[in-house]
């Protein structure tokens, strides 16, 4: 096996950590097989590993640098809400765990990321939620019914946009509880799932550190589309729909899958088992958290996980050194609390519709397009040759 290296030698060659090693194989870049005389271990390809030590001793051209950013790459836009710094996820310069350990709301939370502005406007008669088969089926059509009728953003004044994001956080709380309510979004998600007050407030601190998280690709969406002057709702529903693919807000049920792998035999099998054949480790590790996901610590800090998580987190951080991110909290969370199966995804969409609708406001302040270019690596034109073009 000539074209093989065991992890040591990658880990040598291109002078990364164990943490990054893994993350190069989720991501693809480098691919793992079970070794054959000792499946708990594994093998990774050598050219994989000798690209990418070539790419970083060469160095990459402007174009290539572009084209990465787009995947965990160098910012390509600027912001004022959220950044990740020093470990930490900061919410307008002020640490996001603080504001959830200092019993802050997902309204408060609302406001501050869109500059301290709007509140909303309380109506005694708002719309019933729209009836579904699910909560994320209210959810969709919650916004896609307030995208079909309300006006274009573009040319609104700030303030008037922060009062109508506020307006619009109400209605996706009463779409996603099923319930028209008064209070914070956490007093009525208790109050939809029979939670006591312990329960209620690990709700409002998962809220809080899930209402916003940069440029992710939920957000990337909604700013898009933002930028061409849709409404708030519009900007919103483009993020829903980003949120919905399994490789952002529905990771949670691949979450859910590992830990039933560990419920069939054991967490040190489960884990064993996908080292063998090179599989990922769902929940676990963060590219913008070499050192942990802060989120992550600061909610499984404040409940007792169940059993089966407890071990199968105690496997995972033992044998790979990786350590769980908010996608596993969350499982965790639901477990715990014995929340709806679609819990974690509606406290993500419900948390995140704040930060959303704070970077449609800002986008639109901008008054600029989104509109990158692509770099054509298809066919040639026919009749066309660079050198041909005036």
């Amino acid at each position: 096996m000539a074209d093989w290296l065991d992890a040591d030698q990658v880990l040598e060659r291109l002078g990364i950590r164990p943490q990054t090693l893994y993350a190069y194989v989720s991501r693809g870049r480098i691919e793992a097989v079970a070794h054959p005389r000792d499946p708990r271990r594994s093998l990774y390809r050598a050219s994989d590993v000798a690209a990418l030590a070539q790419r970083k001793a060469r160095g990459r051209r402007a174009a290539d640098v572009a084209a990465e950013a787009i995947a965990w790459g160098e910012p390509v836009l600027p912001s004022a809400i959220t950044t990740v710094a020093g470990g930490k996820l900061w919410y307008r310069g002020r640490d996001a765990v603080a504001l959830a350990e200092q019993g802050l709301t997902l309204e408060n939370v609302g406001r501050l990321l869109r500059g301290g502005h709007g509140a909303a406007l309380k109506s005694s008669r708002r719309p019933e939620p729209p009836v579904a088969d699910s909560a994320r089926g209210r959810l969709f059509l919650t916004l896609a019914a307030r995208a079909g009728r309300e006006p274009p953003a573009r040319g609104r004044a700030p303030l008037a946009l922060a009062m109508e994001a506020a307006d619009l956080l109400e209605a996706v709380v009463d779409a996603a509880t099923g319930q028209n309510g008064e209070g914070p979004a956490h007093a009525r998600f208790a109050a939809a799932w029979g939670l006591d007050a312990a329960g209620a407030d690990l709700v409002r601190r998962t809220l809080v550190l899930l209402a916003d998280h940069e440029l992710n690709a939920s957000t990337f969406a909604a700013r898009v589309a933002a930028s061409t002057g849709a409404s708030l709702s519009a900007a919103c529903l483009a993020g829903l729909s980003a949120l919905s693919g399994p490789l952002h807000g529905g990771m949670a049920a691949r979450v859910e899958a590992f830990v039933e792998e560990a419920e069939r035999r054991d967490a040190v099998h489960a884990v064993s088992a996908r080292l063998a054949r090179g599989a990922t480790m769902p929940g676990f590790n963060h590219p913008l958290y070499p050192d942990g996901d802060p989120r992550a610590a600061a909610l499984l800090s404040a409940f007792e996980a169940p059993p089966v998580l407890a071990d199968l987190r105690t496997a995972t951080e033992t044998a790979t050194g990786l350590t769980p991110n908010i996608d596993f909290a969350l499982v965790t969370l639901a477990r715990a609390l014995r929340l709806p199966p679609d819990a974690p995804f509606i406290l993500f969409a419900t948390a995140r519709s704040a930060g959303w609708a704070a970077h449609a406001i800002e986008q639109l302040q901008t008054g600029r397009l989104i509109r990158p270019r692509a770099r054509y690596v298809g066919v040639a034109p026919e009749g066309y040759s660079p050198s041909s073009s005036s």
